[in-house]
């Protein structure tokens, strides 16, 4: 369904002048050498100016989109137990929601680290709000950190695929939480959590799709501008807030 929503969507012209198909993508006509030029880490302000230039020379029908935007927030956070928790805590839930309950947990656990969360126990996991699901990916989390089974410092020097393969081994974990993870925590250039919803939808927006991607369709559609997916990620996020006039990250 995915490939036959592509094929559909290739050949249309967005508002912002530029045409979906990978053929005409600056990145296959790069050699070897330039792409190894381009950011793999985004850890600071000039990482991302950085990112946002050598993305408009990838796509540069991204520029007036760019444009119209007051800012493209950097929101890093610490690749550590309380990032990833924060994440786990935000799935499926709004952003308000998770920052309220997260904050009543962090209130409750002091300091938060895996050792104290542990500690904790179920009465001031419940009284924090955390669902039944939540509490036990948070255990299985600070377990795994508590006996160096996983190392998520480790994980920003990784390939992205392995770092997935390592996150999502933890039952609880799936890819929307490790690509948020690996792209606001640990700082990948290229990583694109194609099933967030805000994402899909700003896709949709500016390539003037018939209907929101649904995972897979937004997936192949962002792989023109690989390897700085990340920084795409972050624009589409700015551009739903100024769609919508709320963010939508997920950090």
């Amino acid at each position: 369904m995915a490939q036959m929503q592509f094929t559909i969507w290739a050949g249309r012209k967005a508002k912002n002048g530029w045409r979906l198909d990978f053929h005409h993508a600056k990145l296959s006509a790069m050699t070897g050498q330039e792409k190894s030029t381009l950011l793999t880490r985004i850890r600071s302000e000039q990482d991302l100016k950085q990112g946002l230039a050598g993305l408009v020379e990838l796509d540069p029908g991204l520029a007036s989109v760019i444009s119209t935007l007051p800012e493209v927030p950097l929101r890093l956070r610490s690749p550590g137990f309380e990032g990833l928790a924060d994440i786990i805590v935000a799935q499926m839930v709004s952003r308000a929601s998770a920052t309220a309950i997260f904050g009543r947990l962090k209130e409750m656990v002091v300091p938060f680290e895996p050792a104290t969360y542990l500690a904790a126990g179920e009465p001031i996991w419940v009284a924090a709000g955390l669902s039944r699901a939540k509490q036990t990916t948070l255990e299985r989390l600070a377990e795994a950190l508590e006996r160096e089974e996983l190392d998520l410092q480790g994980l920003c020097t990784r390939p992205v695929q392995e770092a997935m393969d390592a996150l999502t081994e933890l039952k609880g974990i799936g890819p929307w939480t490790a690509e948020v993870f690996l792209l606001f925590c640990a700082g990948h250039a290229d990583v694109f959590p194609a099933g967030d919803i805000a994402l899909q939808h700003a896709l949709g927006d500016i390539l003037e799709l018939p209907e929101r991607p649904d995972a897979s369709a937004a997936r192949a559609l962002a792989q023109r501008w690989a390897p700085l997916r990340g920084v795409a990620s972050r624009v589409l996020y700015a551009h739903y807030a100024a769609l919508r006039g709320r963010s939508a990250m997920p950090v």
